[in-house]
């Protein structure tokens, strides 16, 4: 049964479709019937306890530099739709906080993709710490000493912001690094948050996975390698993605996760785990499902619309007016 979609995402104008996830799930829905429509977060509005958006009917094209018709604006009420796709990028700051505070007025009604109080509650690099069984030694603090400490226990650190995102300000620090006082500084002045201190991992040269679990279920994998002359892994930072396989440990970390992450409703979720320490659960807006189908692996964009279109197996919405794309 076709379903009405909104999707919640950063100017599609900007989007690289190669390798965006988000465009990946929008030509899926377009495949099975499914209506479009389009918005950016700073269009929505709160009025007498609705939640409205200005949105624009939605046609896409798996054409590079000509992706996307979009309609006239219309301001039309975030209910009326069957499923809400919140996938515009970090930070994950007062603006992306508020998304979700208001995106739960409407879910589970309207079904929203993850949902918007577990988004808010399990920020990536937080709720990983739930697991520190899995976890590599990891701090998160912007008390200088207590990373001395840790430092002097660990010798080689990697420093990251704790609500950053695609592998920005990430920065390695050796024992003998004379700029981590600096480093320290520049961190202090840049970030009000904590921020997270982690041993280094030196087989992140061999690579940083990114698993993908749908609804709590293994899904596809991409190992992505860094640059030689980089750190990051991140695609976005130069990291060229290769085909993978689970090791017997990442299969035991995805049968850990799955629970939780059913529980709160986090339907897509992005995992990194680096020589078997899981380092971040992605929620916000997890990436890897067209790298993964591009190295021969499943249609991670077909499993999440079944797992979509089976919670919403009740039919769509009724007694609420339709958007007519």
């Amino acid at each position: 049964m076709p379903l009405r979609v909104a999707v919640q995402m950063d100017p599609i104008e900007r989007i690289n479709i190669r390798g965006d996830s988000t465009f990946a799930l929008l030509l899926e829905a377009q495949r099975r019937g499914h209506a479009l429509a389009y918005y950016t977060p700073d269009r929505m509005a709160l009025r007498d306890g609705k939640v409205s958006a200005g949105l624009q009917a939605l046609s896409v094209r798996d054409t590079v530099g000509n992706h996307f018709t979009l309609g006239e604006t219309k301001r039309v009420d975030l209910a009326a739709f069957d499923v809400v796709l919140m996938r515009q990028d970090p930070p994950f700051d007062l603006a992306y906080i508020t998304a979700t505070h208001l995106l739960e007025r409407i879910h589970p009604a309207t079904l929203v993709v993850n949902d918007p109080a577990s988004v808010r509650n399990a920020p990536e690099k937080v709720f990983v710490t739930e697991f520190p069984d899995l976890m590599p030694p990891t701090l998160l603090t912007r008390d200088l000493a207590e990373i001395k400490s840790f430092r002097a226990e660990h010798g080689d650190i990697v420093m990251k912001p704790l609500y950053g995102k695609g592998g920005e300000a990430v920065f390695r620090v050796a024992p003998e690094d004379l700029n981590f006082g600096s480093l320290y500084d520049l961190f202090a002045a840049t970030f009000r948050e904590p921020w997270v201190v982690q041993k280094f991992l030196p087989a992140v040269k061999q690579g940083d996975k990114r698993i993908i679990l749908v609804d709590g279920e293994f899904g596809g994998a991409v190992n992505r390698v860094p640059a030689p002359d980089d750190l990051r892994s991140n695609m976005v930072r130069g990291g060229i993605p290769k085909e993978t396989e689970l090791t017997a440990r990442e299969r035991e970390i995805c049968a850990r996760l799955g629970p939780a992450l059913r529980e709160r409703g986090l339907l897509f979720t992005g995992i990194d785990v680096i020589d078997g320490y899981l380092t971040e659960i992605n929620v916000t807006s997890p990436t890897g499902i067209r790298a993964i189908k591009n190295l021969g692996g499943p249609d991670l964009a077909a499993l999440m619309w079944d797992k979509i279109e089976n919670k919403r197996a009740g039919g769509p919405l009724t007694g609420i007016p339709v958007f007519v794309p």
